[in-house]
């Protein structure tokens, strides 16, 4: 089981104007952004697996980062990027698995053969979905993503023994939850379409989901994400 809820009084997020906090002094550090998808993985990762005292949290205001970012810390200038024993490591799908690997707490990864097998499945799929999803946003919104959300609905059925993509909680319900958090709130703002609708195992990954206090925590503000989305996407069209 996770952690019981650890209610953090999070860090205010830094601008361009901010100092650089110490670099490696010890400290292991997620850079992040309280509004990045890839980022919340993992956030959420962190914590579950209960390392609220042991990652600390760096949060920047990516539309104006502090140039010491790029110039000192991380010179792709994305986020997530962790600071840890020396060195810089970035990508959210392999810090998902490198925090589980060299951190304590729950595993968030089985060792059944045939879900590890799912799990490269799943994981090799996700940037697809990501890419479908968003590209109908431009065009003609529910009629191009819906196959996406089926392909869901359907790896949500393979095991019986809980609702999630593995049956237990793990790294790809991480790995897919903060874009489906946002696609679900804007598909249904912008083009009345649910996502959930006709895919009842989706709808209940959701709900189960939002039960989780490790993610629950790291979620978006509804109307900020659809502001967000309307400006990035609308606008183009």
């Amino acid at each position: 089981m996770a952690s019981p809820a650890v209610v953090e009084n999070l860090p205010p997020s830094l601008n361009s104007s901010a100092e650089q906090p110490p670099l490696f002094d010890g400290t292991t550090k997620l850079y992040t952004c309280y509004t990045c998808p890839f980022a919340q993985r993992v956030w959420i990762a962190r914590n579950y697996k209960g390392l609220q005292d042991k990652i600390k949290l760096v949060p920047l205001i990516l539309e104006d980062r502090p140039a010491w970012y790029k110039e000192k810390v991380y010179s792709v200038n994305k986020v997530p990027a962790l600071e840890h024993n020396g060195k810089i490591i970035g990508e959210s799908l392999d810090l998902i698995k490198y925090v589980d690997s060299n951190f304590e707490g729950p595993s968030l990864f089985p060792d059944d053969p045939e879900k590890k097998k799912s799990v490269e499945e799943l994981w090799s799929y996700v940037d697809e979905f990501i890419k479908i999803v968003y590209t109908s946003f431009k065009g003609e919104g529910p009629k191009e993503c819906g196959p996406a959300f089926d392909h869901l609905e359907s790896a949500l059925g393979k095991f019986e023994d809980g609702p999630f993509f593995l049956g237990q909680f793990s790294g790809v319900d991480i790995a897919y939850i903060p874009f489906v958090e946002r696609f679900q709130i804007f598909l249904s703002e912008a083009f009345k379409y649910d996502i959930t609708a006709g895919r009842p195992k989706l709808a209940a990954w959701i709900e189960e989901m939002n039960m989780i206090d490790a993610y629950k925590q790291t979620k978006t503000d509804p109307k900020e994400l659809v502001e967000f989305y309307k400006k990035r996407f609308t606008a183009q069209q």
